[in-house]
C-alpha cells in the first residue's frame, strides 16, 4: 500500500512514539478492507510499539481504531487516511503513542479539563483540503480526554450514511449525532463552542493587558506584514484577529505570489503566522472586534471593542480586517466551492485552462474576470442579471469581440451542479420569458463584488458608500492615530501581495505617527 519512500518516512516519524499503540481493525470482504488491511500492516511493520489487531467489532467497515493499552484514547478512521489525510493519520499515531502536539499548553490544558462525553463523527474526502485541519483537531483532542472520541468517514466510502445523514458537504462535524459544524474549524474554535466559559475567561485575561503602541486589527496577508514592519521597529505590536490567515484559509491554489510558483492558502497562512511568531507579537486569535473608540486626546490611547466585551488600548491602530466575496446564495454554491466555484479569476483562472466556464456578474470585475478567462479557458458565458452590462463601454466592446464567449443578460443563476465532487453546470430563469436553462461547465466565478468586513465601522472612520476604508497613500484613514491596509480599503485590485504591501505601509505609517507625537500620557491619567 506504502511505496517504499513513505515507509521510511513514517518510521522515522514513528521513532517519537513514547508508549506502545494498538490498531484495532473492522474489516469485510471488499477492496477497501484489502487496502486498508495492507495499510496498516505496513503502519505495523515500522515500529516495534505499533501492534495490529484484526478483531475489531465496528459497525462501519471497513475502519480501524487507534487506542492506548489503558483505554484512554480512540481515534478511529472509518475508510483510508489517504491524500490530504495522510497526515492526520500519522499525526494520530504519534499523539495517541503519547508525542506531544504541537499547541499552546494552555489549549492542551484546556482539553483535557473538559467534563461530559464528546462523541465526535467527521465526514471527510481524500480530496477536500479543509477536512485535515478539522480531523486533526478532533484526533488530538480525543488523544488528551478520554471522554472524547472521533471517527473520522470518508464520505464516498459510505454514501448511504451520507445520504441517511443529509451530508452535502464536508467536512461536516456530527457531536453526539447531532450536526455541530461545518466547514474549516481550528482547535481553538471548536473549544469555544464547547467550553462555554471560555470566552468569558479570555475577555477578563485580554482586560488586563497593558496598551499597545500598534494594535493591528485583523491576521490576512495585510495584518501579518503589518505586524512583521511594526514589530521590527521594536514597539509593542499586538494583533487581534477573528481567523488568522483570513480568506486566504480558504484559497485553494495560489500561483501568483511572486517568488513562489505554488503554494495553498492554508500553507502560506499557516506561513504567515509563524513568521509573526518570529516577533515579540501578541496574537489573539479568535477575537472579533466591534468598536472603534477614538482618543480622549490627541495622541492618546485609542479603543478597541471586542465582541466578548473586552477592550483593547492602543497608541495607533492598523485595520487590516479584510473582506469577503459576496455569494449569489443559490444552492450548489457553499457546496462546490473551491469544487469549481471561484471567485478570484486572477488567482483561480490557470486552473480552468481548456475548460468551460460562466462568470456571475456584469459589471466591471465581472467583465474584466470574463476577458482575463477567455484567453485561458475553451468558453465564457456571461450571466447578467440586469437586462444589460454595467461595465465600462471600452470593457464591453472587448468582451463582444472575443469568440468565446456568449453574453446571457436578464439571467437569474438559479442552481449550481455538480456530480458531488466538482461543478458541472448552472441553471439560470430568464427573466424575460421564466425559461429555465441548463449550462454545462466545469467551473463558476463570482463576481458581483466583495463585501469588507467593516459594518463595525461605520460610525468611526469615513466609509465609501461600498463599506471601504478610505485611505491616502500613506494608509492613513479619516481618524488620526488609525490607518488601515488590504481588501477592506479603496485600494484597488484585491491581490495576496498587494494587501501586503499596504499593510507594510501601514506600519511604517504608523511608526512615523507615533515618533512625532508628544510623549504619551501615561493611561492612568487618560483615564482619569
Amino acid at each position: 500500500m506504502l511505496d517504499d519512500g513513505l515507509k521510511t518516512q513514517l518510521k522515522a516519524y514513528l521513532q517519537n512514539l513514547r508508549q506502545p499503540i494498538e490498531l484495532v481493525a473492522s474489516l469485510g470482504e471488499g477492496q477497501g478492507s484489502k487496502d486498508m488491511l495492507a495499510l496498516l500492516e505496513d503502519v505495523a511493520g515500522t515500529s516495534d510499539k505499533v501492534s495490529l489487531n484484526l478483531a475489531g467489532d465496528d459497525a462501519r467497515r471497513p475502519s480501524f481504531a487507534i487506542t492506548r493499552a489503558d483505554g484512554s484514547a480512540d481515534v478511529r478512521f472509518a475508510g483510508l487516511p489517504l491524500g490530504h489525510e495522510f497526515t492526520s493519520l500519522v499525526l494520530a499515531l504519534l499523539h495517541v503513542g503519547g508525542h506531544p502536539p504541537k499547541f499552546d499548553a494552555e489549549v492542551l490544558d484546556q482539553v483535557r479539563a473538559l467534563e461530559g462525553e464528546f462523541r465526535f463523527e467527521t465526514y471527510f474526502s481524500q480530496s477536500c483540503q479543509n477536512c485535515p485541519d478539522v480531523v486533526q483537531a478532533l484526533n488530538t483532542m480525543a488523544a488528551l480526554n478520554p471522554n472524547i472520541t472521533h471517527v473520522a468517514i470518508d464520505g464516498a466510502l459510505f454514501q448511504a450514511e451520507v445520504e441517511e445523514r443529509q451530508v452535502m458537504a464536508v467536512p461536516t462535524i456530527l457531536l453526539n449525532g447531532q450536526p455541530f459544524g461545518q466547514g474549516r474549524m481550528s482547535l481553538e474554535q471548536i473549544l469555544a463552542k464547547l467550553d462555554t466559559g471560555a470566552v468569558a475567561r479570555e475577555a477578563e485575561k485580554l482586560k488586563t493587558k497593558d496598551a499597545f503602541d500598534v494594535l493591528v486589527v485583523g491576521g490576512g496577508p495585510a495584518g501579518a506584514a503589518a505586524a512583521i514592519y511594526a514589530a521590527r521597529k521594536g514597539i509593542r505590536t499586538g494583533v487581534a484577529a477573528e481567523r488568522f490567515g483570513g480568506q486566504v484559509l480558504d484559497t485553494m491554489a495560489i500561483e501568483n505570489f511572486i517568488s513562489v510558483s505554488h503554494t495553498e492558502g492554508p500553507k502560506l497562512a499557516s506561513a504567515l503566522e509563524q513568521h509573526v511568531k518570529d516577533y515579540d507579537v501578541d496574537i489573539m486569535n479568535l477575537q472579533k472586534a466591534v468598536g472603534l473608540v477614538p482618543a480622549k486626546t490627541p495622541g492618546g490611547l485609542i479603543e478597541v471593542k471586542l465582541e466578548n466585551g473586552a477592550s483593547l488600548k492602543s497608541r495607533s491602530v492598523i485595520l487590516a480586517t479584510g473582506a469577503r466575496w459576496r455569494n449569489i446564495n443559490v444552492p450548489g454554491e457553499a457546496e462546490y466551492k473551491n469544487k469549481g466555484v471561484a471567485y478570484c479569476p486572477h488567482c483561480d483562472g490557470p486552473l480552468f485552462k481548456g475548460k468551460r466556464v460562466a462568470v456571475i456578474g456584469g459589471g466591471n470585475s465581472g467583465v474584466e474576470a470574463a476577458i482575463d478567462l477567455a484567453g485561458i479557458v475553451a468558453h465564457v458565458t456571461l450571466i447578467e442579471f440586469d437586462s444589460q452590462l454595467r461595465a465600462d463601454a471600452v470593457l464591453q466592446r472587448k468582451l463582444a469581440s472575443l469568440p468565446n464567449v456568449r453574453i446571457v443578460t436578464s439571467a437569474l443563476t438559479t442552481e449550481v451542479l455538480g456530480d458531488g465532487s466538482k461543478v458541472t453546470g448552472l441553471t439560470y430563469k430568464d427573466r424575460n420569458h421564466d425559461q429555465v436553462h441548463t449550462v454545462d461547465l466545469e467551473g463558476v466565478f463570482v463576481q458581483i463584488g466583495l463585501v469588507p468586513n467593516t459594518e463595525w465601522l461605520k460610525d468611526s472612520v469615513a466609509l465609501t458608500q461600498r463599506g471601504e476604508i478610505e485611505v491616502d497613500h500613506r494608509g492613513e484613514t479619516s481618524l488620526p492615530g488609525v490607518f488601515a491596509a488590504g481588501d477592506a480599503t479603496t485600494t484597488p485590485y484585491k491581490q495576496i501581495i498587494i494587501a501586503m504591501g499596504e499593510g507594510s505601509k501601514a506600519a511604517l505609517s504608523a511608526f512615523d505617527y507615533m515618533i512625532r507625537l508628544e510623549p504619551a500620557v501615561p493611561a492612568e491619567q487618560e483615564a482619569a
